[in-house]
């Protein structure tokens, strides 16, 4: 049994997928491209699993309809420097839990419920999911708290499995966490999706858990330590992601120390690249994508470290700017700069004729497809949150906006409603362009 059905018989679900209504009624299509938009969280948040399949299946690009999902799954080929053009979006996988009461749990369930409204990927790059959380968050993980109380999911913890926000342990017995992040991965792989990870690598924002239970501060010349977070990235590999983006990489080394607004020691320019390249070399997979946060500026510096991109200093709203950006590097295939449509210290108030705005620079502005540069989002560019929140405060915090203690009194609430459905289909309408060049 492939771990898609497996993912399903689990939760009691059916095996057997049927077309999807609901999806044919909400589709877009460009080209063989089809996906969900127009609409708003809630109504995939709230479907069920098998739902969320038939929907997936439904959208197939090839056009075939399977009666049961498919046991051979391939990641999309756009080569091993697929990184280099792709446009990553950053689904923050612990906002859109489960709140029930004061608990978080299954994110990756509802980000699986989510996948059929991610514009798949064009055929000259790749569209890549990158997952907010993974490890554990150091304070209060698999809890919700008050909006005004801290709870980053910048600290994590190592040694200590996965988040209980994004995993489902209660049926962990059945449905090992590897396997639920591979059936996720298999099911964002059909889609047309690249999947990655965001992680950490500011020494007092990571914990490493003792078997005695205690936490002990992450330390870069402790080799046990060294060894577990290399580890750690190794298995996620394995389960299926195919990149990698390292929050502070700007500063790795010591690099431009005055601007560092993380905690703690990082690891030295050697510790990082040797961990990219064992990486690499040990999971096997030659097609990885590792960029990070604001590494531009010394573009060699960045490229030798094994870094395929990293969001840059480009003038995302202005059209020529980017476009000038796009034919300077159009022919430095391992490393260019990219665009940043927004990112994690997003602090909203941004109008979305703006948002509309970066994208389409974004996926527009060069002369030949080909030239195309990396760019990055957040959720809140495709599905636009709530007024009086934005995509920092829910990286630092992790507030239900329940109003009866029930998921979906806090997926209706933690996005905007109707003027939220026309941005987002404003958002297709631009992608719809974009898929086939």
């Amino acid at each position: 049994m492939n771990i898609v059905n497996k993912l399903l018989n689990v939760y009691k679900e059916n095996t057997k997928l049927i077309i999807d209504d609901w999806t044919l009624k909400h589709q877009y299509i460009s080209g063989m491209k089809k996906w969900i938009a127009n609409i708003v969280p809630v109504e995939l948040l709230t479907r069920r699993l098998n739902e969320s399949v038939c929907s997936l299946v439904t959208l197939s690009e090839d056009g075939v309809f399977y009666d049961v999902f498919p046991d051979n799954i391939q990641t999309p080929n756009y080569g091993d420097n697929w990184g280099v053009s792709a446009n990553y979006i950053e689904i923050n996988n612990r906002a859109i839990a489960e709140m029930t009461n004061n608990l978080c749990r299954r994110g990756l369930n509802s980000t699986i419920k989510m996948l059929p409204a991610i514009p798949p990927s064009a055929k000259s790059w790749a569209n890549c999911i990158i997952l907010s959380q993974i490890f554990p968050n150091i304070y209060g993980d698999g809890y919700n708290k008050p909006a005004e109380v801290e709870n980053s999911i910048y600290g994590i913890k190592l040694n200590s499995g996965y988040s209980r926000n994004i995993i489902d342990y209660d049926i962990a017995d059945k449905l090992t966490p590897f396997e639920q992040f591979k059936a996720f991965n298999d099911l964002a792989h059909f889609h047309g999706l690249k999947t990655g990870f965001r992680t950490v690598i500011s020494a007092d924002q990571i914990k490493v858990v003792q078997k005695d239970g205690s936490d002990h501060v992450f330390n870069w010349n402790n080799e046990e330590h060294f060894n577990l977070f290399l580890n750690s990235h190794i298995e996620l590999i394995k389960m299926g992601f195919e990149a990698v983006f390292i929050d502070s990489a700007k500063h790795i080394g010591g690099y431009d120390m005055e601007n560092y607004t993380g905690v703690g020691a990082l690891p030295s320019y050697e510790q990082m690249q040797y961990i990219i390249h064992e990486i690499r070399s040990r999971s096997g997979i030659t097609h990885l994508s590792f960029f990070g946060e604001k590494s531009s500026g010394d573009f060699k510096r960045y490229e030798k470290l094994g870094l395929s991109t990293g969001t840059g200093f480009i003038d995302p709203v202005d059209f020529n700017s980017v476009k000038k950006e796009a034919v300077e590097y159009k022919y430095s295939k391992n490393y260019s700069p990219g665009v940043e449509v927004s990112n994690d210290n997003d602090s909203g108030g941004r109008s979305y004729e703006e948002r509309l705005h970066r994208i389409n620079n974004s996926l527009f502005a060069y002369e030949y497809p080909s030239d195309k540069l990396a760019s990055f989002m957040q959720t809140e560019d495709i599905f636009p949150l709530r007024y009086d929140t934005n995509t920092h405060h829910l990286m630092m915090a992790n507030p239900s906006y329940s109003t009866d203690g029930s998921p979906k009194s806090h997926w209706e609430n933690l996005f905007t409603k109707d003027d939220g459905r026309e941005y987002n289909k404003k958002v297709a309408e631009l992608f719809s362009y974009s898929l086939n060049l």
